[in-house]
């Protein structure tokens, strides 16, 4: 195809492109080490775009443009196949995710409740089947060999139901809202995204002077014709490389999303639809009737099971979920940076250290072997602490209660602590 006008693309004129996402789903929230907040590091502006020769032929489009086509689109109504990998690079949990399995069991959990459920997405490759029918109506499957988990959301109710287990899970009202976000395309609770449009849009709805977007190219993905919209950071010290969006060329839907580590190597989020159809999906596929013998858990009851087995943990093991719980909640919480290499500080309760000894006996063993094997001991002007790695989140741990957090690299974890004392 012929090369792409240049479009010039400020700050502002980004806000306006994106504005209309404000207040949209928040983005997915990854596993990182013991009680550590995540932090939204990432903020996007926009530079001139060009884009490049591909195949199919398609016409001219700006990366301003193709960001208002996203932002403009009003397709409510689709129901597909999405295959989602993702690569943390962390190590398997082994025994201790059995351990914390059987723990929730202990408290009457159920198996189906999405919030417990949909932590799966967060490694390995997934295939799930999605349909929407407008912002009250959406399904989301996630298929394996022998067993199938969907969530559906109908109006204000929320179905969530695992065949492996037979059991279900049930929510109405203001409850329902907490479970499904009322959106015109496929969802799952508090803001898990399942679709490359939910990730394009975390993506997108923040906009700063520290990226650079273009448009590079043209593919088809699920049969459809595609722009390739890429993101770029401007700053050094980032674990994120790039972000390329692939978007439908009649109806601005993103059809994959494709996050690559600035490591290098395979990408940490692939997400992309095999198959897609914008026709109105049946209605039979947001109807859920729990299967006979199944057993339904009610959000009311699953949130009292909860809370008493988190209070009957913090009893049996005196400063230690109770503590931990207050990391991510304390005050003294500071963000050093700003755009892609902000990275997060946040000061433990009292001071008090991180438990990361298995001398001190906050920290059961399985869990200990689980933090060292991805942890590295690191000094600098601040002290001495460990970073625990992911290939997108890294967290340093010091050894007198700080913890900082971050889409960055170790050193720039280490070059933020030290600047930070």
């Amino acid at each position: 195809m012929a090369p792409n006008d240049s479009a010039e693309t400020t700050g502002n004129a980004a806000d306006e492109a994106t504005g209309t996402m404000a207040g949209r789903r928040r983005a997915a929230r990854y596993v990182v080490p013991v009680a550590v907040a995540g932090v939204a590091a990432a903020t996007i502006g926009l530079v001139p775009a060009l884009a490049d020769s591909g195949d199919p032929d398609l016409p001219k489009i700006t990366a301003q443009q193709l960001i208002e086509k996203i932002a403009a689109s009003d397709t409510e109504q689709l129901s597909g196949t999405v295959k989602i990998s993702t690569d943390l690079g962390i190590p398997s949990l082994g025994g201790l995710a059995g351990s914390l399995a059987q723990g929730d069991g202990a408290h009457g959990g159920s198996s189906a409740d999405p919030q417990e459920k949909l932590t799966e997405l967060a490694s390995g490759t997934h295939t799930l089947r999605v349909a929407a029918d407008g912002p009250d109506k959406q399904r989301v499957s996630i298929l394996d060999s022998a067993a199938e988990y969907s969530v559906i959301h109908n109006g204000d109710q929320v179905w969530a139901y695992d065949s492996k287990s037979n059991e279900a899970f049930h929510a109405t009202g203001d409850k329902a809202s907490g479970h499904a976000e009322k959106r015109g395309e496929a969802t799952v609770p508090d803001g898990v995204p399942t679709t490359p449009k939910a990730f394009a849009e975390e993506a997108l709805k923040t906009a700063g002077p520290t990226t650079s977007v273009t448009v590079d190219g043209t593919a088809q993905v699920a049969g459809r014709d595609a722009y390739k919209l890429v993101i770029k950071p401007k700053q050094g010290g980032s674990t994120i490389g790039a972000i390329t969006i692939a978007v439908d060329a009649k109806n601005g839907v993103p059809l994959k999303f494709t996050l690559s580590p600035s490591s290098g190597g395979k990408a940490v989020i692939d997400a992309g639809f095999t198959g897609v159809d914008f026709a109105k999906p049946a209605a039979s596929s947001f109807t859920f009737t729990p299967p006979k013998g199944a057993k339904v858990t009610e959000a009311d009851d699953a949130k009292a099971q909860q809370q008493a087995g988190k209070q009957a943990q913090e009893f049996k093991v005196p400063g230690g979920p109770a503590g931990l719980d207050g990391l991510a909640g304390g005050k003294g919480m500071k963000v050093i940076g700003e755009g892609w290499s902000a990275v997060a500080e946040i000061e433990a309760p009292g001071g008090r250290a991180v438990p990361t000894s298995p001398k001190s006996g906050d920290v059961p063993p399985a869990a200990q072997q689980f933090l060292d094997s991805f942890g590295d001991k690191v000094t600098g002007k601040f002290g001495s602490g460990t970073v625990f790695k992911t290939r997108l989140v890294n967290a340093l741990m010091t050894d007198d209660g700080k913890v900082y957090v971050g889409l960055v690299t170790k050193d720039a974890l280490v070059r933020a602590a030290d600047s930070a004392n």
